[in-house]
């Protein structure tokens, strides 16, 4: 539950061995979590999400399918990039579309905001990559270019792009595609510091 956890998070301890971990933002119900937890036992997976609804279905579906790689988290994602994810801890972050918070007012609760780039590039570990996608055409641009200019992570190839006939990572990514819209996906790694 929120406000449960203080410091940062023990990956080691939290699952019980060294494996890289990575990180989804907003899992709804599990779609695109718990496919890849199944299928990458060797990854440890943290699913993020404020929909205490989704995220119990989330955790009867995983515990259904005896997962021991994931565990979820009721969270503001801002809060844990922020405060509770170690430096160089996360060798993956997936966000898949996120809430666009399209009205002016709103857009201060978006996920992709300048003042979160450097908490986003600082989480990953050298070589970690940063995996996005949305549906909303100019979110995406602006996305690009947040991340162009406030931080030092580059464009990558995505090392687990969506195969043909893919219906979609997330639920949101298969209603969208349903429907017709585009999905906009992009991946960047935090390069490797000289030796």
């Amino acid at each position: 539950m929120p406000g449960q956890v203080a410091g940062r998070l023990d990956f080691p301890g939290l699952f019980g061995n060294r494996r890289p971990v990575e990180v989804e933002v907003g899992i709804g119900k599990g779609r695109f979590l718990l496919r890849e937890s199944e299928a990458r036992p060797d990854v440890n997976f943290l699913g993020l999400e404020w929909s205490l609804k989704h995220l119990r279905v989330a955790k009867e579906r995983a515990e259904r399918r005896g997962l021991v790689n994931v565990r979820l988290y009721r969270a503001d994602a801002r809060h844990v990039m922020r405060e509770l994810l170690a430096d160089g801890s996360v060798s993956r972050l997936h966000v898949y579309c996120p809430d666009p918070w399209p009205k002016k007012r709103h857009r201060k609760r978006r996920f992709f905001t300048p003042e979160m780039v450097p908490h986003l590039e600082r989480v990953l570990a050298p070589g970690g990559c940063l995996s996005l996608s949305t549906d909303v055409r100019e979110y995406f641009e602006e996305i690009r270019e947040m991340l162009r200019s406030r931080s030092s992570l580059v464009k990558a190839e995505d090392p687990d792009p969506p195969g043909p006939g893919d219906d979609g990572r997330t639920n949101y990514e298969v209603k969208y595609l349903r429907a017709g819209r585009t999905i906009h996906r992009a991946s960047y790694a935090r390069t490797v510091a000289p030796a």
